[in-house]
């Protein structure tokens, strides 16, 4: 029986990191993407069933070579995991247009770009798992998140209308919403992060969500994203009341 084979972007460093490794400990094939290619080289040159496919996921075209060339290598793809994403607290306490759609360009057309790439791939295979990684900030607006959050909730919204799209060809799409994970870009925020985990945690949950059991969504830490789905059924009067004295207190 040959090797599963899962493609990572953001694979270079946090969630995207630990999964490749979890991945590659459980004897899939891991192809790797991301723009810093010596990170990448680093993984790939420290597990042998690790490749290295560079890639910026906001240039379109480099999308589909780069997955050409996963499929020339592997030829059968299971599981696509897009996990790239970018974040800078300082300018999104402001409304910086330039940076919000430099957000969008990275976390939402990124995502849109790579998926694009696989589109026809899962529909004439008629199986595997589409996997949109996205972020408890898009359940519900939050402070100083003008471009991160919004970039967020339209993925979620993606995911809900491709899980659609994609369940005609037998293909799951699968959307992940972590909390707070201690990784480069959370390292950026001035406030306190209410159950902070690992990258380790996060792929163990996720590893366990995308082979083990069959749900469109993957959130963790529970008791963290179930408090704030609850929140997010609340009228707004009460959601803004409660989530302001909640920030208050978590500000250093």
């Amino acid at each position: 029986m040959s090797k599963k084979t899962i493609w990572i972007t953001g694979g270079s460093t946090g969630i995207g990191k630990a999964l490749a490794i979890k991945f590659a400990s459980k004897g899939w094939n891991v192809a790797v993407s991301a723009r810093r290619a010596e990170l990448l080289n680093e993984l790939s040159n420290s597990y042998e069933n690790i490749s290295s496919f560079p890639l910026d996921v906001t240039d379109r075209e480099k999308c589909k070579e780069a997955f050409n060339e996963i499929k020339n290598k592997y030829e059968n793809i299971d599981i696509c995991f897009f996990s790239t994403g970018t974040w800078d607290p300082k300018k999104e306490k402001k409304i910086d247009v330039e940076q919000m759609e430099d957000v969008f360009k990275v976390n939402f057309f990124g995502t849109v770009n790579s998926i694009k790439a696989v589109e026809q791939y899962f529909r004439d295979k008629k199986n595997g798992i589409i996997t949109i990684v996205s972020s408890i900030a898009g359940y519900r607006g939050l402070p100083n998140s003008t471009g991160y959050g919004p970039s967020k909730s339209a993925l979620n919204n993606l995911a809900e209308s491709l899980y659609f799209d994609f369940k005609r060809y037998n293909v799951r799409v699968c959307l992940v919403s972590p909390g707070f994970i201690k990784t480069p870009m959370t390292d950026k925020n001035d406030f306190k992060m209410p159950f902070l985990k690992t990258p380790e945690y996060a792929a163990d949950q996720i590893y366990e969500g995308l082979v083990n059991k069959n749900i469109f969504e993957i959130h963790f830490p529970k008791s963290l994203t179930i408090t704030l789905k609850l929140l997010s059924f609340l009228p707004s009067k009460i959601y803004f009341s409660l989530l302001g004295k909640l920030t208050k207190y978590q500000k250093k």
